[in-house]
């Protein structure tokens, strides 16, 4: 499609100047694209991963519950994290990729979860406690990982579609426009230069009718 631009030697300027920049936009766009896609499936494949891992954590979490359950007592256990001896907290913080805000947890623990403060602990429960610590790791990074996932899956859309405007529109347009400029330019100096032809040819007859 032929832009609304005035056929102009000044517009024709401007428009290979704008056709050089888009050119070069379109170049950068694919570029980050092709990153951002590669990191994409990178981070699939370890979200994929981290699943089974997580998968295999809460089982083993269970299991381990389950042998101390039955070994201590439920009403044991309870009375155990009553009082807890530590506290957890998950802090947010962002990373950046490829210009793109992707959030990064972190877990901070104060004191000492295994102070139950209670006789009638076990090492079994220390086990659970830890496979446990263990599993909100996993389950914190599987969030970060999953959550920069769709994070990147958007901006590589949004990318696709400004590359796509660049080849399939703007530039296609802006080269259609060149050629029909530069067409029109011609024409006009064609047009030109047979009215000058004309008019010398006026003048010159017009002096050998003086003679």
């Amino acid at each position: 499609m032929i832009l609304a631009i005035n056929p102009t030697r000044m517009e024709l300027l401007r428009l290979k100047k704008r056709h050089v920049l888009a050119i070069r936009g379109h170049k950068l766009l694919k570029d980050k694209q092709d990153v951002l896609v590669r990191k994409f499936l990178e981070i699939i494949e370890e979200t994929k991963k981290l699943r089974i891992q997580a998968d295999n954590e809460i089982q083993s979490v269970f299991q381990s519950y389950s042998i101390a359950e039955g070994v201590v007592g439920g009403a044991a256990i309870e009375s155990l994290f009553a009082v807890p001896g530590a506290q957890t907290e998950v802090k947010f913080k962002t990373k950046t990729i490829m210009n793109l805000k992707a959030p990064e947890f972190e877990v901070e623990i104060t004191g000492n979860p295994y102070n139950y403060g209670d006789e009638k602990s076990s090492i079994l429960v220390d086990m659970c406690v830890k496979k446990f610590g263990n599993l909100l790791n996993t389950l914190l990074k599987l969030a970060e990982l999953e959550t920069t996932s769709i994070l990147l899956a958007e901006e590589i859309e949004k990318t696709r579609r400004r590359v796509n405007v660049l080849e399939y529109i703007l530039i296609p347009n802006i080269n259609e426009t060149i050629k029909y400029i530069t067409m029109k330019l011609s024409e006009m100096e064609r047009s030109n230069l047979t009215r000058l032809k004309k008019v010398k040819a006026m003048i010159t007859s017009k002096k050998g009718g003086k003679k």
